[in-house]
């Protein structure tokens, strides 16, 4: 038998409470859940974003580069490859583009095949900073995930795959 004391009720089972006490006639249990990933997805965010912070880089420009870098050398896809990657529009992955051109992280450069085409390329200092940042990425990823045992960790990753497949399409291979 546990001894525990139950655990002191978070913000969501608070609000939960409150809910239930208000509108006893709405079953409020997704809240469960659905409120404590939209917590966790905006601490989580906050996490990797002083990764990003670290190499003068926004979310965007972070995506961005990690296309470019694994897609393997010579790190370089058309834009409209880039935004099906990193699932932005045209409009927006042309302005991280040109964020990252001006400070010399990637060229633009016309399409060998397709004079109307353009293609995106890592430059060295490019590669050298998202090699850098991705690694730090990494190390943080870990680290967030260490909470988790080693076996929650990959119950969690099931469900969510399951989820989030059952929510949207397959993605493009």
């Amino acid at each position: 038998m546990d001894d525990q004391p139950p655990p002191t009720p978070d913000r969501v089972a608070r609000i939960q409470t409150d809910w239930r006490r208000e509108r006893p006639d709405l079953d409020v249990t997704p809240q469960g859940v659905i409120g404590r990933l939209h917590r966790l997805a905006d601490r989580l965010t906050a996490e990797l974003h002083l990764v990003y912070d670290r190499y003068g880089l926004g979310e965007g420009e972070f995506d961005v580069l990690c296309a470019l870098r694994r897609a393997g050398a010579p790190y370089e896809r058309a834009p409209g490859e880039l935004a099906a990657h990193t699932m932005v529009t045209t409009g927006a992955m042309t302005k991280r583009i040109d964020r990252l051109e001006r400070a010399g992280l990637v060229t633009r450069r016309r399409a060998d095949d397709d004079q109307r085409g353009r293609i995106v390329a890592l430059t060295r200092p490019g590669r050298e900073l998202i090699d850098r940042a991705f690694t730090d990425h990494m190390r943080n990823e870990h680290q967030l995930l260490g909470l988790l045992t080693p076996a929650e960790a990959e119950s969690l990753e099931g469900l969510l795959t399951t989820w989030l497949g059952r929510l949207e399409p397959p993605a493009p291979q």
